[in-house]
């Protein structure tokens, strides 16, 4: 087993707007990512389904047929390989966790968060 804490995972400025934390397990990946209100990530899509939970704030999620408001408290899970953006409603924390491994994240691959 391994202990993560937040406190010591360094956080990092995807963009001016976006920061996030991370680590990745064997199967994988927890995020815990900071959006200042009106953050904006762009439309992407992966291979790996990804649940997320909103410990502080609101998002939403827009795929090509749908727009779900979460809220604090609230979780989403979104199937792979589904096409959605994000936009923050008000400043927000969200933990999302990806299965398999983010392995685009971790060969740094990850462009369209960094716009």
């Amino acid at each position: 087993m391994k202990l993560y804490k937040w406190g010591e995972i360094d956080e990092e400025q995807s963009n001016p707007a976006i920061t996030r934390q991370m680590f990745h397990g064997s199967t994988m990946t927890v995020a815990r990512i900071r959006l200042r209100k009106g953050a904006i990530v762009p439309a992407h899509s992966h291979v790996n389904e990804q649940i997320t939970f909103i410990e502080q704030g609101a998002v939403v999620f827009i795929t090509p047929s749908e727009k779900v408001i979460v809220r604090t408290g609230e979780t989403l899970c979104t199937p792979p390989n589904v096409t959605h953006s994000v936009e923050a409603l008000e400043d927000s924390i969200a933990l999302d966790i990806f299965c398999p491994v983010r392995e685009d994240w971790i060969r740094g691959d990850d462009a369209y968060l960094r716009r």
